[in-house]
């Protein structure tokens, strides 16, 4: 069974950095586009970054723009969220996904296009 388990997650003050890693266990992710999601208690999941299968297409929501950077080491079967300049609305659990598709070669954005989920990391941001 396809496993993916975060890690990284934390307490840490405004203005802070964290990294976040995702470690993929079962499936190759080399052919696979993967991505970062967030949900903050009372709050929906939102999308944070996404991936493409080799790292050559990248996006981020506005609200991290410049402050998170996605980046992936197939090698490793790793994916990970560079978080700097952290903000008190950052806190939320942060989860990793990767989706089983032949389109690689894009970036996907939405938590229903993800097959595979971990089980999510703390991340606190105080003020």
């Amino acid at each position: 069974q396809v496993q993916l388990v975060e890690s990284g997650g934390g307490l840490v003050q405004a203005g802070g950095s964290l990294r976040l890693s995702c470690a993929v266990f079962r499936i190759a992710t080399n052919c696979f586009p993967m991505g970062w999601f967030r949900q903050a208690p009372w709050k929906e999941r939102e999308f944070v970054a996404g991936i493409d299968w080799n790292g050559g297409n990248t996006l981020s929501a506005d609200s991290v723009q410049g402050r998170f950077t996605i980046s992936r080491d197939n090698a490793k079967n790793t994916l990970y969220l560079q978080m700097n300049s952290l903000k008190p609305e950052d806190t939320a659990v942060y989860y990793c996904a990767l989706k089983h598709t032949a389109e690689g070669h894009k970036v996907w954005t939405l938590s229903s296009d993800y097959t595979y989920w971990g089980q999510g990391t703390q991340v606190t941001v105080s003020s």
